[in-house]
């Protein structure tokens, strides 16, 4: 029931009283002003209100950006996927590849942003699923799904020396990418080596898929160096993305060195910079002169198998020695280059001329000693030989590089 009176010619009417029950609020309330309907979807059409006789500002829905964007192709897999809402909260997320497996993560305090801490994988479907709270309480849910970088642009490095191996104080650190790196500077970034001796050294790429690393002098004896690559997600360049991230071990033994000099046609072998022994030996002759420099040891063989055409020698040339087969094979190059005991046609002219194709060849002690006692990255420093140095790939001709040129390439 209301009381109410006319007012001029304009025909409205004004409220005097009214007494009015708003749904869900009890209690009565007076009205001063034209009574107008309010259109529907206005402000004081909410049922929403703050107070009686108060309409709430329109609610604005929550909104949410991901990262990836949905549909996205070649996503790095290091690279967190993200939630982040405005005008709500986050109620719940979901990550999960499309083989079933889920990937964890966290809501910020605020709750306005999902961030994962699990790693996903590479050649991979993911969806990702979330619901999100706007400021009066309700609820919009959405799904998205993204693809990580593929096979053909993922990339892989080994490392030598192997985890845990043991070496000698001449060798360098070697990693060897599966495709050519243009972005060198990120990928040194994410490698720290360290030693217990307190070395520090440098990286010398000699291909776009080949880097080593020395220190300026040779690593000091019994130290260990730890190489920590956390080259997952990296980007090398063009488009080629590292995959994995690991620690690896080197431990260095003794420092075992050796001086071959092809004018005296002796070897000397030290142990932590004492001489052991010197032995008569023969090296390369005029045509085949031993190379030069410091050749770091590689591999063993207790009997080599040697092959004249294999160093392109032809039937006919003088010094084809065809197939022969030799005792206590030390490598110090992938061309050829070995310690070994020299043949049965040798053994009368060590100490005196040069007669190989560029080995060293030592009696039956000298050779026995090298093989037994020395290991891969010992070195062994050729001096008086008219040889050229290796080349950079036939071993590991490191050292033969001046530092102040090594550290800058």
């Amino acid at each position: 029931m209301s009381e109410r009176k006319k007012l001029g010619r304009g025909g409205k009417i004004a409220i005097v009283v009214a007494v009015l029950t708003v749904a869900g609020i009890g209690g009565t309330f007076a009205a001063v002003g034209p009574l107008e309907t309010a259109p529907v979807g206005s402000e004081a059409a909410s049922p929403v209100r703050s107070q009686p006789g108060t309409a709430f500002p329109v609610v604005k829905p929550a909104t949410a950006a991901t990262t990836p964007s949905a549909g996205a192709k070649e996503v790095n897999p290091a690279v967190p996927v993200k939630v982040t809402v405005t005008d709500g909260t986050i109620d719940n997320v979901s990550l999960r590849s499309s083989s079933g497996q889920d990937v964890e993560g966290a809501v910020s305090g605020s709750r306005t942003e999902w961030t994962s801490s699990g790693q996903l994988a590479f050649n991979s479907t993911y969806t990702l699923s979330y619901t999100t709270l706007d400021l009066a309480g309700r609820t919009s849910s959405a799904t998205s799904t993204f693809a990580t970088v593929t096979t053909k642009n993922e990339a892989d490095a080994a490392m030598y020396p192997l985890d845990s191996m043991s070496v000698g104080v001449a060798q360098p650190i070697q990693l060897t990418f599966s495709e050519p790196v243009t972005n060198k500077k990120a990928v040194e970034k994410a490698i720290t080596i360290t030693s217990t001796s307190g070395q520090t050294g440098a990286f010398h790429w000699f291909s776009d898929t080949m880097v080593r690393y020395r220190p300026e002098t040779f690593w000091a004896a019994n130290s260990t160096i730890t190489v920590k690559m956390d080259l997952f997600g990296v980007d090398l360049g063009n488009g080629q993305i590292g995959n994995f991230s690991k620690t690896n071990t080197v431990r260095i033994g003794d420092k075992r060195t050796a001086v071959a000099d092809a004018q005296a046609h002796t070897f000397t072998a030290y142990v932590n910079d004492k001489p052991v022994q010197t032995w008569p030996a023969t090296m390369g002759d005029t045509r085949f002169p031993s190379a030069r420099g410091y050749l770091v040891l590689m591999e063993k063989q207790r009997k080599a198998h040697f092959v004249a055409a294999s160093i392109g020698l032809k039937p006919g040339d003088p010094a084809n020695y065809g197939e022969l087969d030799v005792e206590y094979a030390t490598r110090l190059t992938p061309s050829g280059e070995f310690i070994h005991q020299a043949t049965d046609n040798a053994l009368p002219y060590l100490g005196q001329i040069n007669l190989s194709h560029g080995c060293i060849g030592l009696g039956p002690d000298g050779a026995a000693w090298v093989f037994n006692n020395m290991t891969a990255g010992d070195v062994v420093q050729v001096i008086n030989t008219d040889g050229d140095y290796a080349n950079f790939d036939d071993g590991f001709g490191d050292w033969n590089i001046p530092w102040a040129q090594y550290a800058n390439g």
